[in-house]
């Protein structure tokens, strides 16, 4: 174990060997930590056994469960995680001086929030700053900015995490949709409670946590259920081909032109808009401009967001 600890600390150890270690331990497997590092499983496999082999010791036992770290490797991964919290911060805090209005700019938002809002927004932007790139990351969990997985996050939250700073940029409200052919042939819907003659398409276990899957749940009877989704786009798909009425944001649902809102729904479901960045990046010339424009450009569509 102490050999480790002298090598970890030694002039030649490889940053690029501590990576990958901890892309295998937190990965717990070298296919997975091949998908993070973006090379090949043979390539982690080669590089691991080169690793132990250079520190003459086992650093991961092979279980049926996966790449679990022995007590040496859990010795390295302390100190490699201290090394790359400083490699990190090295790194926010270069880029957080950078005053040119070129380089990337790594954004992480939504499927829903590109596809039917943010669009345009980053059209505009590129327009204005050409010598700047932008790259989605489009996923449903935070990324962690702190370790530079994204450079800013377009989120809705109801609480934003307390090591970002960022802006409010609007709030996110919601009604009950259905399409105009279903609605041709169904009574006026009046109260959820009593859904008389109405179908509904809802939220399974994978989004009940959401405010609005919680909200029909809780004003629907089980049976008037056509179709349960874990996916706020296919619950819009649903409504639009006629299996039921749907909760969804308006500022989705106006992209539909064959979709009417039934009853919009008060605040007990909005969600606010946030627009996230680490404090280290907030000098950084092309994150500010990033910001300030997004900013501009959704406070200019707020009636969208809100279903006004």
């Amino acid at each position: 174990m102490h050999k480790v600890i002298a090598e970890v600390q030694g002039v030649n150890f490889d940053w690029d060997n501590l990576r990958l270690f901890l892309a295998i331990a937190r990965a717990g497997t070298l296919a997975g930590a091949a998908r993070a590092l973006g090379v090949n499983h043979s390539t982690v496999f080669r590089r691991l056994k080169a690793l132990e082999a250079g520190l003459e010791v086992r650093l991961f036992d092979r279980l049926a469960q996966g790449y679990v770290p022995t007590a040496a490797g859990e010795t390295l991964r302390k100190h490699a995680e201290r090394v790359e919290e400083e490699a990190q911060a090295i790194e926010r805090e270069l880029g957080g001086r950078d005053v040119r209005l070129s380089g990337r700019v790594v954004v992480t938002t939504t499927d829903t929030l590109v596809n039917a809002f943010l669009a345009p927004v980053f059209q505009g932007f590129v327009e204005r700053y050409p010598g700047i790139e932008l790259e989605l990351l489009i996923v449903s969990a935070f990324l962690d900015l702190a370790r530079r997985e994204a450079d800013v996050a377009i989120r809705p939250t109801q609480a934003p995490p307390e090591n970002l700073i960022g802006r409010r940029l609007g709030t996110i409200r919601w009604g009950v949709y259905g399409s105009r052919e279903y609605l041709q042939e169904r009574p006026a819907l009046e109260d959820p409670m009593r859904p008389e003659g109405h179908r509904f398409v809802g939220g399974n276990e994978l989004i009940r946590h959401l405010a609005s899957s919680r909200w029909l749940d809780e004003r629907v009877p089980p049976e008037a259920f056509a179709l349960r989704t874990n996916s706020v786009v296919a619950a819009l798909g649903a409504a639009r081909a006629g299996v039921g009425l749907a909760v969804v944001p308006h500022y989705m649902a106006r992209q539909e032109s064959g979709l009417e809102c039934v009853l919009a729904i008060g605040p007990e479901v909005a969600t606010d808009l946030w627009l996230l960045v680490h404090p280290d990046l907030r000098h950084s010339a092309r994150i500010r401009a990033f910001m300030s424009f997004a900013v501009d450009a959704v406070r200019q569509r707020q009636d969208e967001l809100e279903g006004r």
